[in-house]
């Protein structure tokens, strides 16, 4: 079972706001009930599926898909920094 699905289940009535297609980038909920994505695995999916470079995907992910999301329940999208 993927993590969105996981959280539906134990969470079902929140109402939350996902971005298709990119589950795998999904590493939480927020203490404010939205989704939370890791910007850098959304990238990683971007590059993979659709043979971009870096640049073309972290482009498109600032332009089409973080400010597409607005609302009470817009999912979060956050910068994982490693040790």
């Amino acid at each position: 079972m993927d993590l969105l699905n996981n959280i539906f289940e134990h969470y079902p009535d929140e109402g939350y706001v996902s971005v298709d297609g990119f589950n795998d980038a999904i590493i939480g909920v927020s203490s404010t009930g939205r989704l939370v994505y890791s910007i850098g695995k959304i990238i990683e999916i971007l590059v993979s599926r659709n043979n971009w470079t870096h640049k073309d995907a972290t482009d498109y992910f600032f332009y089409s898909i973080e400010d597409t999301y607005h609302g009470d329940k817009a999912p979060v999208f956050i910068n994982l920094i490693n040790d």
